[in-house]
C-alpha cells in the first residue's frame, strides 16, 4: 500500500446549485439537503497506484493500530484502486476483514464516470461493492438517482425508495427547484455497463403530481438510446374519434432503428404505422408505412349527406413514404424517395399530410469541380379531387449535362449544357425532348464603376410528341411528331452602383440597364411541358428568359430598367429594387394576358425588405399594372416580435385578369395569421388562422364569398429543458370524402433526456 498523507486540511468547497433536495420526499428518496461538492482547494488527487492489487491513498492525518489492523484517514481522504475513486472526510479501513467505511462529504467515483454523494459508505477495499445511505447518484450522462439507501454489487446499482430525473434541479441563479418530471419507485436498478434503468412499482410525476402507473418500466440512459416504449400521443378529431397513438421504439444496432406504432380510433378500425431508420458510413435510408382496413369515400364527395352506402367501400387503405440516399464517392452520389398512397383521401383523414400531390424519384448525381450529371426519373400521384391520374406525367429519364470552361480567345466563362427528357401519360399526350446549349458570360468593371456584364445564348431543339389531342389545354400541346427548334439570345446588363455614408450608415443605390435581343422562336409548335407558370416579379425581372423552364423561351428585343437601393444604419436595413421592360419589337407576344409581359410596356414589379434589429421583419412584392398602377399582385410576409413572443402576418393578393382556362395563373386573395406570447418562462399560447379572401372579383370561377376560413388552430404549450407539453385545437374547414372538417384536439407530451 502507498500513503501520501498531507501536512495541511482544506476545507470542502461546495458548489452553488443544490443537487436533487426535491427529490427527496417521503416514501421515496429520504429528505435530504445535498449540494454537489467539488474536490478540495489545493487538495493533492491520490497518485494512480502501480498495479489494481495496490491502493492510491492521500490524507492529511493517518492513525495505524496495528494490534486491530484498522487505518483511520481523516481529512480530504482520497483512495484510489481499479479506475474507482472514494473521497470523504474520515475513512475507517480494516485491512483483516477487507471493508472500508467512509464519513462526512462522501464521494465514490466509478469507472463509468457516475459519482455517488451520501452520508456513509460502506464498501470493500476494492472501492467497487458496497452499500451507501441517503445516496444521490448523479450520472457521467446527465441524469440522477436519489435513494434512501443503495447497494452496488459489481458495479451495478440497486436502490430502494428512490427517484430518477433528467431535469435540472437548479435554477438560473442555482438555487434548489423541483423538477419538472421524476419518476419515482419502489426499486431501481442501474447498470452502467448496459447503460440502463429499470423501475418496479413506478410513477411518473409531472409537477409535483402523480401521472402515469409504471408497474414495470426501464429506460435507457446517455445518447446511445434503446428500446422500449415511447410516451403515447393522444388526439381527438370529427371523423375519427379519440386517437391513441402508443410507439415502441426498438433499437435494432447503433445505427438502425424500427418504431411501430399503433393507431387506436374510438371511430373507426385501428391503424398500424412503422418506421425503419438505417444509417452507414455512406448513406441513410428511413421506410415509413401505414396500413388499415377501414370503410372510404369518393374524394369527389365534400358535403354531409352526399354519400351513400353505395358510394362507400371497405378496403386496404394505407401510405408508404421511403426515401435515401448513398454517397458512392466524392463526386457520385444516388438518392430516392417514394410516396404512394393507396387513395386520395388516407392522408388527410389521418392528419399524416396535406400535400395534394405525392412525387416518387430515383436519380443519380456526379459533381465535379466545374461539371454536373444528373440521370434522373420521378412519378407522381395526383390527390387533388377531379384531377384525371392519367394526365399526370411520368418523367424517365431526365438527363442533364453541365459543363464550365474559362474562354482562353475572350475572356470569361462558357457553360455547355445538354439535356434531354421523356414524358409518358397513361391517358394523355407523350413529349421527348433533347437539346444542346451553348452560354457565355463575361463580367467587366469600367473605369467609372460600372460592372457590365455580357450574355451569349445559343441552343438546338429536338422534340416529339403524340396523342397532342388529349391535351386539355391547346395553347400547350404542339404539333405532333417530329419538331425542331433553334434559339439564339445576347443581352448586355448595366448596373452602376452609388454607395456613400448616409442617415449615420452607408447607401447604396444602383441604376440598372439591361439590353436583350432574340429572334423570332418557334414556341407554339413544340408542346409547353415546364414552363407553364409564368409570371413578372422582382425575381425574373432581369432574367434572360423569365419563362421558368425550358419548353418556352421568350423570343424579344427589349429593354429592361430598375433601380436597386440599400441602407444599412445600426440596427436597421432597408431593401429595394424596381423595375420595367420595354419590348423593342411589335410582333405578337407568346406570354398570356395576365402575366404583365403580354403588352410590348409590362407592368411595374418590385420588392421591399425591412429588418429591425431581430424584433421586426418586412417583406414586400408588387406588381403594379402599367397603365392605372393597379395592384396587380400585393403580398405582404411581416413578423414581429422576440423568439419568444411574436406575431406574424401574411397577406397575398393576386388580380391579374389572366385568360380563363390557363392552369397556374388563377387568382385568389389569402390572409393568413399567427402569433405566440409567452406568459412565463416556459409557458405560451399560441394561433393561427388562414382565410380565403377570393371572390369573383379576383376569380370569376369562385364561388366563395369573400370570406372563407381554411383553418384555425390555437393551443397553450410547456417547454423548458427536459419537457414538452402542449394542448392544441384545430378547426379545419375544408372536406374531401371521408376527411371531414371540424374541430380536433391533441396533446402532446414529451420527455427529455430519458435515452429514447
Amino acid at each position: 500500500m502507498q500513503i501520501y498523507p498531507r501536512s495541511l486540511r482544506v476545507k470542502h468547497m461546495l458548489a452553488a446549485g443544490a443537487a436533487l433536495v426535491c427529490m427527496g420526499a417521503v416514501p421515496y428518496a429520504s429528505a435530504q439537503d445535498l449540494q454537489t461538492p467539488q474536490p478540495p482547494a489545493g487538495a493533492q488527487d491520490a497518485p494512480a497506484p502501480a498495479s489494481d492489487e495496490q491502493i492510491g491513498f492521500a490524507a492529511d492525518s493517518l492513525e495505524y493500530d496495528s494490534n486491530s489492523e484498522v487505518v483511520t484517514a481523516s481529512g480530504n481522504v482520497q483512495l484510489l484502486r481499479q479506475g474507482n475513486r472514494l473521497r470523504a472526510d474520515e475513512v475507517v479501513w480494516n485491512r483483516t476483514t477487507g471493508q472500508v467505511e467512509a464519513r462526512g462529504n462522501v464521494s465514490a467515483t466509478d469507472t463509468e464516470g457516475n459519482i455517488a454523494y451520501g452520508d456513509r459508505f460502506q464498501v470493500t477495499d476494492t472501492l467497487k461493492d458496497g452499500t451507501i445511505e441517503n445516496m444521490l447518484l448523479v450520472l457521467q450522462s446527465g441524469g440522477r438517482l436519489a435513494a434512501a439507501q443503495a447497494v452496488r454489487t459489481n458495479g451495478v446499482y440497486t436502490l430502494r425508495k428512490a427517484a430518477y430525473t433528467g431535469c435540472a434541479v437548479e435554477d438560473s441563479e442555482g438555487c434548489p427547484k423541483e423538477p419538472t418530471w421524476q419518476i419515482k419507485a419502489v426499486k431501481v436498478v442501474y447498470d452502467p455497463v448496459a447503460a440502463r434503468v429499470r423501475y418496479r412499482n413506478a410513477n411518473i410525476e409531472l409537477f409535483g403530481l402523480p401521472l402515469i402507473p409504471l408497474p414495470g418500466f426501464s429506460h435507457p440512459v446517455g445518447d446511445t438510446g434503446g428500446s422500449g416504449l415511447l410516451v403515447p400521443n393522444i388526439r381527438y378529431d370529427r371523423t375519427n374519434g379519440v386517437e391513441v397513438a402508443l410507439p415502441y421504439y426498438i433499437k435494432l444496432a447503433p445505427n438502425r432503428d424500427l418504431t411501430i406504432t399503433p393507431h387506436i380510433y374510438s371511430d373507426t378500425l385501428p391503424m398500424l404505422e412503422a418506421n425503419f431508420r438505417h444509417r452507414w458510413d455512406r448513406g441513410a435510408y428511413q421506410i415509413t408505412g401505414y396500413a388499415t382496413h377501414a370503410t372510404r369515400a369518393p374524394a369527389s364527395s365534400t358535403l354531409p349527406g352526399s354519400t351513400t352506402p353505395a358510394d362507400t367501400e371497405k378496403d386496404f387503405r394505407g401510405y408508404l413514404d421511403a426515401s435515401g440516399g448513398m454517397q458512392l464517392s466524392p463526386e457520385w452520389s444516388i438518392n430516392g424517395s417514394i410516396r404512394v398512397a393507396s387513395d386520395r383521401t388516407f392522408l388527410r383523414r389521418y392528419d399524416i399530410s396535406r400535400d395534394d400531390r405525392l412525387r416518387s424519384t430515383l436519380g443519380a448525381q456526379r459533381i465535379g469541380e466545374n461539371s454536373y450529371f444528373s440521370i434522373a426519373g420521378w412519378a407522381v400521384q395526383t390527390l387533388r379531387s377531379g384531377d384525371p391520374q392519367g394526365q399526370t406525367p411520368i418523367a424517365l429519364p431526365v438527363i442533364d449535362y453541365r459543363l464550365r470552361l474559362l474562354d482562353p480567345l475572350l475572356g470569361g466563362r462558357i457553360q455547355l449544357q445538354a439535356n434531354a427528357l421523356a414524358i409518358t401519360r397513361t391517358d394523355g399526350q407523350d413529349t421527348q425532348r433533347a437539346f444542346a446549349a451553348f452560354e457565355w458570360n463575361l463580367r467587366k468593371l469600367t473605369g467609372m464603376g460600372q460592372e457590365v456584364n455580357f450574355t451569349t445564348y445559343l441552343r438546338g431543339d429536338v422534340y416529339h410528341s403524340s396523342d397532342n389531342l388529349l391535351n386539355n389545354i391547346p395553347r400547350y400541346a404542339g404539333d405532333p411528331g417530329w419538331k425542331a427548334r433553334g434559339i439564339a439570345a445576347a443581352a448586355i446588363d448595366v448596373r452602376w452602383p452609388f454607395i456613400g455614408k448616409a442617415f449615420g450608415g452607408v447607401q447604396r443605390i444602383a441604376p440598372r440597364v439591361q439590353i436583350v435581343a432574340a429572334p423570332r422562336i418557334a414556341n407554339l409548335s413544340v408542346p409547353n411541358e415546364d414552363a407553364r407558370a409564368i409570371d413578372l416579379e422582382d425575381s425574373n425581372l432581369f432574367a434572360l428568359n423569365r419563362f421558368a423552364g425550358y419548353d418556352r423561351f421568350e423570343d424579344s428585343s427589349r429593354i429592361t430598367y430598375g433601380l436597386e437601393y440599400s441602407l444599412s444604419v445600426p440596427d436597421l436595413s432597408l431593401e429595394a429594387v424596381i423595375g420595367q421592360s420595354y419590348r423593342l419589337d411589335n410582333r405578337e407576344s407568346i406570354l398570356p394576358d395576365g402575366t404583365g409581359l403580354s403588352d410590348r410596356m409590362s407592368d411595374i414589379v418590385g420588392r421591399t425588405t425591412v429588418r429591425y434589429k431581430d424584433f421586426i421583419s418586412l417583406i414586400h412584392r408588387f406588381r403594379l399594372d402599367k397603365d392605372g398602377l393597379s395592384a396587380r399582385r400585393n403580398e405582404i410576409d411581416a413578423t414581429v416580435g422576440t423568439r419568444k413572443t411574436y406575431a406574424m402576418v401574411g397577406y397575398l393578393r393576386l388580380n391579374r385578369n389572366a385568360a380563363i382556362g390557363l392552369e397556374d395563373l388563377r387568382d385568389r386573395e389569402e390572409l393568413r395569421l399567427g402569433g405566440r406570447v409567452q406568459f412565463a418562462r416556459f409557458w405560451s399560447v399560441f394561433g393561427s388562422t388562414v382565410i380565403d379572401l377570393t371572390d369573383q372579383k379576383e376569380d370569376p370561377l369562385s364561388a366563395a364569398d369573400g370570406y372563407e376560413p381554411v383553418r384555425h388552430r390555437l393551443g397553450v404549450a410547456y417547454e423548458d429543458d427536459c419537457l414538452t407539453l402542449g394542448l392544441t385545437w384545430r378547426r379545419d374547414y375544408v372536406a374531401a370524402g371521408d376527411a371531414r372538417k371540424g374541430n380536433s384536439f391533441q396533446l402532446r407530451l414529451a420527455f427529455r433526456n430519458i435515452g429514447i
